[in-house]
């Protein structure tokens, strides 16, 4: 599906909701089960757009599908990665979803939505589903609705689901509770040694690639990868046993594509060996449902208290009172 395509799919699916026509969602779930790409992406646009109460139709997913999470410093070339990766898996038979998430701006609320451009290769593959979705500002490097989207796209049938987040940074790892591999992509020869080591994301991460391994950076990329080998070994244990592989990569020459690749494979081989898959996806819906439930309860909380809050923000701004003191007296009415 081209990019006139989704777009015109969105729209549809917001015309009707705005309509009040109804939706038919066995149609939908049947023709997203069926391969509808066009399908799919007006299924994940009813969940963006606050239109989710059809996913009850929705079975639970028995799929073993491979969720890689793969975040990255600035620059590091997440999406050019990322096409080098879906084009090779394409080619080994695998049918490919991406879910890349862009940063929307905190003053207009927009975002630019470019990871279809820069991946126009693998987005106009029939293998291939690539949906760019705005952050929202939501934290985590995800948006709200990544998990509904995985599960949507494992459900039309891709087999490797690939969520590409934000960025990184301490707070960009809530992917860590919805992927099986989590590949973190580093820059060498950027600073990034010592700023890549921080303790949140380094002991999630399952692999590292340190990327644009090529050209006069390819010197720099492998004393990268041996620095990087060495501080793995710094960390704790994983619950699995694994220690992270560091790899050196570029996806401009399809240098260590395959070898990444393989890479993910042993992991979850490994893994679906020993139970922790099963494990994985027990602690993925558990996460996906106190998530729900943390929102729909702060949605009722503040539908419930409108007016007192209302209030409240008039005495804070008035200077009547401070905002410890109002919101003590909202949490301690009695409704």
């Amino acid at each position: 599906m081209n990019e006139n395509s989704s777009q015109e799919a969105k729209r549809r699916a917001v015309e009707n909701l705005r309509s009040g026509r109804s939706l038919d969602t066995q149609a939908l779930l049947l023709n997203i089960q069926q391969g509808s790409r066009s399908a799919l992406a007006q299924g994940i646009t009813l969940i963006e757009t606050g239109h989710s109460e059809w996913l009850a139709d929705l079975p639970r997913s028995s799929s073993k599908s491979i969720r890689l999470g793969i975040s990255g410093v600035p620059g590091a070339g997440k999406s050019t990665l990322i096409e080098a990766l879906g084009m090779l898996l394409i080619e080994q038979g695998h049918r490919v979803a991406v879910l890349a998430i862009d940063p929307s701006s905190p003053v207009s609320k927009g975002s630019i939505l470019g990871d279809k451009t820069r991946m126009e290769r693998l987005s106009m593959h029939d293998m291939a589903f690539v949906r760019p979705s705005a952050s929202s500002n939501a934290l985590g490097g995800v948006t709200k609705s990544t998990r509904e989207a995985m599960h949507l796209c494992e459900f039309a049938g891709y087999d490797v689901i690939i969520i590409e987040t934000v960025g990184v940074g301490q707070s960009e790892i809530a992917v860590r509770a919805m992927c099986d591999y989590f590949l973190l992509l580093l820059l060498a020869g950027a600073g990034d040694q010592l700023q890549g080591i921080k303790r949140g994301i380094m002991e999630i991460c399952d692999g590292i690639a340190i990327t644009k391994s090529d050209g006069d950076n390819a010197l720099h990329a492998q004393k990268a990868v041996g620095e990087f080998a060495s501080a793995m070994h710094l960390f704790p244990t994983r619950d699995h046993g694994l220690t992270p592989a560091v790899l050196a990569v570029s996806a401009l020459h399809h240098h260590g594509i395959e070898a990444l690749w393989s890479d993910v494979q042993r992991v979850f081989r490994y893994l679906d060996e020993r139970g922790f898959i099963d494990q994985l996806r027990k602690n993925q819906y558990l996460s996906w449902l106190h998530e729900m439930l943390r929102e729909e309860t702060i949605l009722q909380f503040y539908s419930r208290n409108a007016e007192a809050i209302a209030q409240a923000e008039s005495s804070i701004a008035q200077g009547l009172s401070s905002p410890y003191a109002e919101a003590l007296k909202i949490l301690q009415q009695k409704k």
